[in-house]
């Protein structure tokens, strides 16, 4: 499992125009369009709605409170407290998360789980961290990983162990995505297309009143983040969206070169023939989860489960090939 989706190899193009380095708008065949975008939490965010340019405001308040629970980027943020006890209370936002991040592990079988940061760190793949292969550091890490030796109990977290730490960081920006719709919702706007690091969820219609078309980028390795190659074109409302892949962050370890998705089994890197999974939801948090827990796993398996979900879902296999799901290809306006 890995936690570090770089924008740059996730990225997705979007058929509308974000402009303006903070808050925009345009006329459109709808009224008015309001446009914001940023950065936050190491990567950036593009929102696009039918509504008030002043819900501006809001999108920040949104992110900055979902970030104060949740990013590990900030020392003083829930998590990183949670990651320094052995009991916390918790809020709304950080039960959300924690509980779909229980749900898709079960599902999963383990393929998905946030407590494997210690292990993430131990190969290298975070500033200022050398990687290790030391068999007895692994395995000892291994001992304080495992989202089931932690629960909820009164609106506290709970951990079997004090050195368990969370690192929601494959989920969070689906769960930001959720967190800005919820703002609209409440305010009437029904009509938005939200994209954080490149999970996206859209509703309503876009300004052309038609459904939101988004193009996923093919995997390719050596490219860089401005050349985009498109591997299909998908037209699709009221849904999240996730892509994520094992190709561009890499790390290297005397000869031996290896990807950031994780074993929760082994503890170890490991490179399954899927490179990019792309998963459509009925939330972002949910599609963001998915994603990374398919890149756990060896194409035979994540197909068995992805029918057995009914989802949309694309993979990308390391031959290049391609398979989607039936639901999926309903979605295909482009290849």
């Amino acid at each position: 499992m890995h936690y570090r989706k770089y924008f740059e190899f996730a990225f997705i193009f979007l058929f509308i125009s974000f402009l303006g380095v903070s808050c925009s708008k345009s006329k459109a065949k709808n009224g008015t369009w309001s446009k914001k975008e940023g950065l936050i939490w190491n990567t950036s965010y593009h929102v696009t709605f039918n509504g008030a340019e002043s819900l501006g405001d809001s999108i920040t308040a949104t992110l900055q409170r979902t970030g104060k629970s949740l990013s590990c980027f900030d020392s003083t943020s829930l998590v990183s407290r949670v990651n320094m006890q052995d009991s916390t209370p918790v809020n709304t936002d950080f039960i959300r998360v924690y509980v779909m991040s229980r749900r898709i592990n079960k599902i999963t079988g383990g393929a998905f789980d946030p407590t494997l940061s210690p292990l993430i760190t131990a190969w290298g793949f975070g500033e200022g961290h050398t990687p290790t292969a030391d068999t007895l550091r692994i395995d000892s890490l291994l001992k304080i990983t495992g989202i089931s030796r932690t629960r909820l109990f009164n609106d506290a977290l709970i951990k079997d162990n004090p050195g368990i730490e969370f690192n929601f960081s494959a989920i969070a920006k689906g769960y930001g995505c959720d967190a800005i719709g919820e703002m609209f919702e409440r305010n009437g706007v029904e009509n938005y297309l939200i994209e954080i690091g490149g999970e996206i969820l859209a509703k309503g219609h876009n300004p052309e009143n038609g459904n939101w078309k988004i193009s996923v980028d093919k995997p390719v390795y050596g490219k860089k983040a401005a050349d985009h190659i498109s591997q299909a074109v998908i037209a699709f409302s009221d849904m999240g969206m996730a892509t994520s892949g094992n190709y561009r962050n890499t790390q290297s370890n005397g000869s031996t070169t290896y990807g950031h998705t994780i074993s929760y089994k082994t503890g170890r890197p490991i490179q399954t023939n899927i490179i990019s999974a792309t998963v459509l939801s009925k939330t972002a948090m949910e599609a963001d989860g998915f994603a990374t827990a398919f890149m756990a796993m060896e194409k035979e398996e994540a197909v068995k489960l992805i029918e057995r979900l009914d989802i949309p879902v694309m993979l990308i296999f390391n031959d290049s090939s391609m398979w989607c799901s039936k639901r999926f290809e309903k979605l295909i306006i482009r290849q």
